[in-house]
């Protein structure tokens, strides 16, 4: 089976430091229902979090 990957980057709120993880849910939601998994999320300096995501290519 061959994939094909994505990734995305979520900014953290300049203010309160935090992220907005209902827009978050959704964003992944909506990329779920186009057949995309979350394969991992990392979190990047302090300043992001970066999400990995797969589906199957074909």
């Amino acid at each position: 089976m061959r994939w094909e990957y994505k990734t995305i980057e979520v900014k953290r709120s300049f203010f309160g430091g935090s992220i907005n993880t209902n827009a978050l849910e959704e964003q992944l939601n909506a990329l779920g229902r186009d057949g995309w998994e979350l394969v991992c999320i990392n979190q990047n300096q302090m300043q992001s979090v970066v999400a990995v995501l797969k589906r199957s290519k074909g």
